[in-house]
């Protein structure tokens, strides 16, 4: 298995990105330009929605490209890996809310047959051009990132919910899905996160030879087992620092070699160290 870390990417001196975190709920509401290459592909454990504001941003999500200019809204469900790149000279700026999956699990209860089943599916698009739900979403977050009160923000997010609930692909949360050879990798990778893990360990666990596994783990996942277990420990990495724990404990808890490990995987995943990415969170509502 390849684990020798990758450099991370330049940025130009142009880039940036604010982040903001509310306590109570738990939402953070980022707003960020890049110009060229912005992150490497990875996975979030919110339900994330935002809209391009300026420029034309390029993403691969769910195995396609994905084209978003100035107002189109992005939609993209837990532990969906994209990436995202600037394909014009000027970057692009967007502004997004990441949703935790309890707030939103809470939120849709009464609006949706099946909450719970529903964050389980996905959402019928990608990419929108709902003018309601634009709408929505920068209302919410001019509410949050622009720090207007509690009500100013619970409103918004009420009439956000209403919105985002027609977006939903109820099918898709049908039926239970079976456990693979895939589905018992990675639920050994989420409960061995900060091992150091083998192939052949995994393939052990997972009752398939490593050859085999590797291509249907990556055919269905999108991403290879290593890439994957990087996600999983940068997911929990960025839990742990909202809670307050140093970089450098945070590292040894998730299974990274150290500090530096998890720093150079953080900017190229979040284009933030994980120290910024503390202090933008402390500044909360």
């Amino acid at each position: 298995m390849h684990t020798r870390p990758m450099p991370a990417p330049s940025r130009n001196k142009n880039d940036w990105l604010h982040i903001r975190r509310d306590a109570e709920t738990g939402i953070e509401s980022v707003q960020a330009h890049f110009t060229g290459h912005a992150y490497d592909a990875h996975a979030h454990d919110e339900v994330l929605i935002g809209v391009t504001q300026d420029g034309i941003q390029r993403f691969r999500c769910h195995r396609s490209t994905h084209t978003s200019t100035r107002g189109r809204v992005i939609l993209i469900e837990p532990g969906a890996v994209h990436d995202g790149d600037a394909i014009e000279e000027g970057g692009f700026t967007y502004a997004m809310l990441y949703l935790p999956q309890s707030w939103v699990r809470t939120a849709l209860d009464g609006r949706l047959p099946a909450a719970s089943a529903a964050l389980s599916g996905r959402f019928r698009e990608t990419l929108t051009d709902d003018d309601g739900l634009r709408e929505a979403i920068v209302r919410a977050f001019a509410a949050i990132h622009g720090r207007e009160g509690r009500l100013a923000r619970d409103v918004s997010l009420h009439r956000l919910v209403d919105h985002l609930s027609d977006h939903w692909d109820h099918r898709a949360a049908q039926a239970a899905p079976e456990r693979s050879a895939t589905t018992r990798a990675r639920d050994y990778l989420y409960a061995h996160i900060a091992d150091d893990i083998g192939l052949d360990d995994l393939a052990t666990h997972a009752g398939m030879d490593r050859f085999r596994l590797h291509r249907q783990f990556t055919a269905a996942v999108g991403q290879s087992p290593h890439a994957y277990l990087v996600n999983l420990r940068l997911r929990a990495a960025r839990d742990r620092l909202t809670r307050g724990d140093t970089p450098a404990d945070v590292a040894t808890a998730v299974g990274f070699a150290d500090q530096s490990h998890l720093g150079r995987w953080f900017r190229r995943a979040f284009g933030m160290s994980p120290g910024a990415y503390q202090r933008a969170c402390t500044n909360v509502l």
